[in-house]
């Protein structure tokens, strides 16, 4: 028996099972390898040696320690530094794209809006001047807006001098007004809210409608109001007058639309030189409502228009300005406003507005405006 070169003791003894040579070798000193499972269908075991923590070299077959080859090969996952690099551009990438369809979005809406409230013939409103957004639907926005619109005219006739206001629609000077207000006048002198004087010219009239276009000469630049669609009011609507009553340049009052497509009936000046007596100095313009003459005797030449009611302030020397919306848009001309004080009085003492007014609709201007222009008077 050969004796063994091992010194006792240096390796563990495991139990032998049956006899000679068909006796079991002893259990390994590590665990058997394990399945690596990569999915469902695929089973992969490691490479010869992995068990045991040696990871490759040609003693165990080859291969990365881990894999044996001509076995499906799982993907390679990517290094942690490079995953924790990518996923901030990954974000930033889709928070770039929401930012840009959210931005897109909002300019269409702004674009849309932009084209309405320009649109002229989309929505029958005739673009000026507008009301910032932070200053829409206050009254002091409005009037801010719109007040360097307005004018105050001063006419002279054979019947005596008029104070009235008026509403500047184009850039070189044209204004709308009150036929009541020019008829019969020469000169006509307008006085801008910045003080500044002009000498304008009748272009034409339409009694029917008491409606008049004047023009101012060697004008230019001027601030002009939206003409806006007064079939879009509505009873309660909030409003803003603006006019020079007594001669007050740039009076603003605000009201409510109390009533809609009220019959007014009043005086109709033709082109006689007649004209009626001056709003300064308080004498009244009469006028007939519901069967009742106010202000006087409105005499046997009259004419009648559907208007807007409204409970805004009106004064003698409204006649001719702007009844307006809460966009700063046109929706009226004061024409017309009931006083306590009785026609034949001189004493403005009892004049004054005590919640009836009266204004010709801007739809009736807009359809009214070529004839105007072109010099016609009905």
């Amino acid at each position: 028996m050969t004796e063994s070169q091992r010194p006792s003791g240096e390796y563990p003894t495991y139990p032998s099972y049956g006899n000679g040579d068909a006796a079991y070798p002893p259990p390994p000193s590590y665990q058997p390898a394990q399945p690596v499972g990569t999915g469902p269908g695929t089973t992969m075991w490691p490479a010869p040696g992995a068990a045991d923590g040696h990871t490759g070299g040609s003693g165990h077959g080859g291969g990365d320690g881990l894999h044996s080859p001509g076995l499906p090969q799982p993907a390679p996952e990517p290094p942690a530094s490079r995953r924790r690099a990518r996923r901030p551009v990954a974000l930033l990438a889709a928070v770039a794209i929401a930012a840009a369809v959210v931005g897109g979005g909002t300019a269409t809406v702004i674009g849309q809006l932009t084209d309405q409230g320009t649109n002229s013939t989309g929505s029958g409103i005739i673009p000026g001047t507008t009301v910032s957004q932070s200053s829409k639907g206050t009254v002091s926005g409005v009037a801010a807006a719109l007040s360097p619109t307005i004018v105050e005219i001063n006419a002279t006739s054979t019947a005596g001098k008029s104070t009235g206001s008026g509403v500047i629609i184009t850039s070189d000077g044209e204004i709308v007004t009150n036929n009541h207000v020019v008829a019969g006048s020469s000169p006509v002198k307008v006085t801008l809210s910045t003080g500044k004087t002009y000498t304008a010219e009748v272009v034409g009239t339409d009694p029917d409608k008491d409606l008049a276009l004047i023009k101012l000469q060697g004008a230019s630049g001027l601030k002009t109001a939206t003409l806006g669609d007064s079939s879009k009011v509505a009873v309660g609507d909030q409003v803003v007058a603006i006019g020079s009553p007594e001669g007050l340049t740039g009076t603003v009052t605000s009201g409510i639309v109390s009533a809609l497509d009220r019959d007014v009936t009043v005086a109709k000046e033709g082109d006689s030189g007649q004209g009626q007596g001056g709003q300064g100095g308080g004498q009244q313009w009469p006028f007939e409502f519901g069967g009742q003459q106010f202000n006087g005797d409105t005499g046997d030449s009259t004419t009648t228009y559907k208007a807007l009611q409204t409970d805004a302030s009106l004064n003698p020397g409204n006649s001719g300005g702007a009844l307006i919306n809460m966009n700063g848009e046109i929706i009226g001309i004061n024409s017309a406003m009931y006083s306590a004080s009785s026609s034949g009085s001189s004493n403005s003492s009892g004049a004054g507005s005590v919640g009836l007014g009266f204004a010709i609709p801007v739809n009736t201007l807009k359809a009214d405006l070529g004839t105007l222009r072109a010099g016609n008077s009905s």
